[in-house]
């Protein structure tokens, strides 16, 4: 992965509530800030959380600096981003998850939210049942079902619940928007994944609500075409790009 990150440096919810249960201690020490369903483990495949040392840790590390520099201040309240790309299979989730991982590592309460309804990862990468999700949180009004992760006790994962048949509506909904505000409030830094937007609009509905936006292309892979229509899409929400990324991995 390459961190070209490039681009302008400037352009009622349901609460997070739930119980902490069997978490040693230093996932406890964040009971105060992400209250927590049940606490796993990431899998190997998110390096940043198992091999901070690798090449890929210390890309994702150059993008998150590139990213925190890229704040409108340093008094913002929450830095969300959601996370975009044309195609299915060019990495999208696995950024998110480590994205969400080296942030987390700065000791700052991070959100991972799995918004991609129509092929969720997120579960997978955090093995976790993915009955309960963001799915149901939002058609149901019901609090969030977060997980922390061993390790990393900064971070808490919402996956995407069981695939809906409106997806696009429910990430259009005022109640989407209101959690989202929510989650501002708790977290210095929310990382969203999103479903692939070649195929579908649900990115762009997420993009417009989060308001700031990384994307991610596949080197080799992803055609040029593609990135270019996906960015005529995103425009049209008047979202800030605030850079893209060029997967080599």
């Amino acid at each position: 992965m390459s961190a070209q990150v490039s681009g302008p440096r400037k352009p009622a919810a349901p609460s997070v509530t739930a119980a902490v249960r069997d978490a040693p201690a230093d996932e406890r020490a964040a009971e105060a800030l992400t209250p927590l369903d049940d606490v796993v483990e990431a899998s190997a495949e998110v390096l940043m959380a198992h091999d901070p040392r690798s090449t890929r840790a210390e890309t994702v590390r150059a993008l998150r600096t590139e990213l925190l520099l890229r704040r409108d201040s340093p008094r913002e309240r929450s830095d969300a981003i959601a996370l975009l790309s044309p195609s299915a299979g060019e990495g999208r989730s696995l950024l998110a998850a480590d994205l969400a991982v080296a942030y987390a590592q700065t000791g700052q309460p991070t959100l991972l939210v799995d918004a991609d309804m129509r092929r969720p990862r997120q579960h997978v990468l955090f093995p976790i049942q993915n009955r309960k999700g963001l799915s149901q949180a939002i058609e149901f009004g019901m609090a969030p079902h977060l997980y922390g992760v061993r390790n990393v006790p900064r971070l808490s994962v919402l996956t995407a619940g069981a695939v809906q048949r409106n997806p696009l509506e429910l990430l259009s909904s005022q109640r989407f928007a209101a959690m989202v505000e929510d989650w501002r409030g708790t977290y210095a830094h929310v990382v969203i994944d999103t479903a692939p937007v070649g195929e579908f609009s649900d990115g762009l509905a997420v993009a417009s609500v989060v308001g700031r936006v990384l994307t991610l292309s596949r080197a080799q892979r992803t055609p040029f075409r593609d990135m270019q229509e996906m960015l005529r899409r995103l425009a049209a929400t008047r979202a800030q790009i605030l850079g893209a990324v060029i997967n080599h991995f």
